[in-house]
């Protein structure tokens, strides 16, 4: 059986931790940020969990789990 392609566009947006969370980060971290508070522009640093109605359709796009 040949080996399945993961989908690079999903592979650099989403990571999926040890325990099979899905996370993602915040989008509009890239420009215009001067005028947002300090706390929101820290806020743009982490990653959230997704959705768990994206979930299924995430992980099929990355079916070996890869960073």
């Amino acid at each position: 059986m040949p080996k399945m392609k993961t989908n690079k566009q999903a592979a650099r947006r989403f990571k999926i931790t040890g325990s099979g969370k899905v996370m993602r980060a915040h989008g509009g971290k890239s420009h215009l940020r001067r005028k947002k508070s300090k706390r929101s522009r820290n806020m743009f640093d982490k990653m959230f969990e997704v959705n768990a109605a994206d979930r299924k359709r995430i992980k099929r796009l990355l079916p070996y789990g890869t960073n």
